[in-house]
């Protein structure tokens, strides 16, 4: 409804990851690099991680574009971490084109393994992708190593990237991974705009909906606004700049002001955080632990005169020994 007011041809502010809104700053430049060059030059394991909402799936988006360009590469992709060991490796079988039903976990391995080997003896390169990789178990990032083994002496054969929030970098820094960490070869992180990438991530959006001023709908008092209140997650920047636009329509203003962010920030309870450990006890709580401290001081008092009695009862029961 706001488009035509405002001359936009398309939504700017889609949350969907589309890749034709990418806005590369130097982070998403070099961690998009690191992704095509770990698979173009067989690096084997590539890792990038990112805070909720920085861009992960959107870059990984555009890292499969431009391998579709490419007709050497076959990817399978799996976007659901939360996957039985067995049915992980049937997903990746059967995104790959490979009969997947009713086959057990050995012939599924011997299965991908011939596929991966025949490939690599053609020059052809196969890709493992995993989309929020943080939700993989222990056991599926062990078979993910293990899978890393299928290698001539020259070159990897599997070309794995593991995409996730940061909760997978302390996965795979626990002991119990650190075969899996050894072997990583690329690593990236991307983190949240700055209030200057924050203004060219909204004028760029705007500029690709077809606004006809987007340096001037969004002033920078208004772009300051929206950084404060999103962190600079390009995800919150385009749920805050979307609900700005419908409500600078409902007043017919020619820009968004500052006080509508505010508004908006306020509305969907942004910057509002309640951790575990910050949550207020309750009074049934605060009534319980008081209790629990006031019987323990009681048992500490009661155990003090115990002993305080045995004490007096064993001293009369000794010999009174008097100096001569």
């Amino acid at each position: 409804m706001y488009k035509a007011f405002y001359g936009l041809k398309r939504n700017p502010f889609e949350i969907t990851p589309d890749p034709s809104f990418l806005f590369a700053t130097r982070r998403h430049n070099e961690a998009l690099a690191a992704l095509y060059y770990g698979v173009r030059r067989h690096k084997g394991f590539v890792v990038l991680t990112g805070e909720v909402g920085t861009g992960k799936t959107l870059l990984l988006r555009c890292l499969l574009q431009l391998l579709k360009q490419s007709d050497d590469v076959k990817y399978a992709y799996v976007f659901n971490g939360r996957l039985s060991p067995l049915e992980f490796l049937q997903y990746i079988a059967g995104d790959l084109g490979l009969p997947a039903a009713g086959k057990n976990k050995s012939e599924l391995l011997l299965q991908l393994a011939g596929y991966v080997v025949s490939r690599g003896e053609k020059k052809l390169t196969t890709v493992l992708v995993v989309d929020e990789a943080h939700h993989l178990s222990t056991d599926i990032l062990e078979e993910i190593r293990l899978l890393t083994n299928l290698e001539t002496a020259d070159e990897k054969l599997l070309q794995i990237l593991l995409v996730g929030q940061p909760e997978l970098d302390e996965k795979l820094d626990s002991v119990e991974l650190r075969q899996l960490k050894q072997r990583i070869a690329l690593r990236s992180h991307l983190a949240a705009l700055d209030v200057n990438e924050t203004k060219g991530y909204i004028e760029r959006r705007l500029q690709l909906g077809g606004s006809p001023r987007a340096a001037s709908l969004f002033p920078p008092e208004t772009v300051a606004a929206v950084h404060r209140h999103s962190g600079g997650i390009p995800r919150l920047i385009n749920t805050i700049c979307e609900n700005a636009l419908i409500a600078a329509y409902a007043r017919q203003a020619a820009c968004v002001a500052p006080d509508m962010i505010d508004t908006i920030a306020k509305d969907f309870r942004l910057g509002v955080h309640t951790p575990r450990e910050e949550k207020k006890k309750t009074p049934d709580e605060l009534d319980f632990r008081k209790a629990a401290k006031t019987l323990l001081e009681l048992y500490a008092h009661l155990q003090g005169e115990q002993a305080r009695e045995g004490e007096e009862e064993l001293a009369a029961r000794l010999p009174v020994v008097t100096k001569q």
